[in-house]
């Protein structure tokens, strides 16, 4: 059995979603089309608006629908202390630690020369500019320990030490409660050798 033209564009088009294969697209859209047609409409309609309406935040580049995030135009964050992340999503997983206190740049990706992914794709042109400019007293690094990430980290680590700024590396290690015994290897050995004084 084949679907109509239309049906078949609506499965294609979910397939965009990350983790949604054939089937799992033929079901949602079966589902809206045969019980959530109100839902449907509704969904439809937000997506039309977010990806009409959301934009970048001109200072740190995170999602949002304003010229600036909340995080950068709240005047209680410490300015001077910038956090970079690679996506959004580290964003918010940090803001739910509730342990830091600074603003954020995010690099939307890291470095992949590859991919044909640099500097400029990153827009380190402009995190070059807020250093030069004296905004940033301190960098921190929370990019992922993939081979990528390590070297994206290690050029931006080189363009803040030429601005002679302060800048760190979050830790990697074991997650507190966890049982030595299902730490992988990897994570287990970077534990060890990032360790501290106490």
């Amino acid at each position: 059995m084949s679907f109509s033209p239309l049906i078949t564009q609506l499965i294609d088009a979910l397939r965009c979603l990350p983790g949604v294969g054939p089937k799992s697209a033929q079901r949602m859209a079966m589902h809206l089309l045969e019980k959530e047609r109100k839902n449907g409409a509704y969904l439809a309609n937000t997506i039309h608006l977010a990806l009409e309406k959301v934009g970048r935040c001109e200072k740190c580049r995170t999602l949002c629908e304003s010229t600036l995030c909340r995080i950068c135009s709240n005047t209680k964050r410490n300015q001077g202390l910038v956090c970079i992340v690679e996506t959004p999503m580290d964003i918010l997983a940090i803001e739910q630690s509730g342990g830091f206190s600074g603003i954020y740049f995010v690099l939307m990706g890291h470095l992949s020369p590859l991919d044909g992914i640099g500097p400029k794709e990153l827009k380190l042109e402009q995190l070059d500019q807020y250093l030069a400019a004296g905004e940033i007293n301190e960098v921190i690094l929370a990019i992922s320990p993939t081979v990528e990430g390590q070297a994206t980290g290690h050029y931006i680590m080189e363009m803040v030490k030429a601005h002679g700024k302060s800048v760190s590396r979050i830790s990697y290690g074991v997650p507190f409660g966890g049982e030595l015994e299902y730490v992988d290897s990897n994570t287990l050995s970077h534990a060890i050798n990032s360790r501290q004084l106490v």
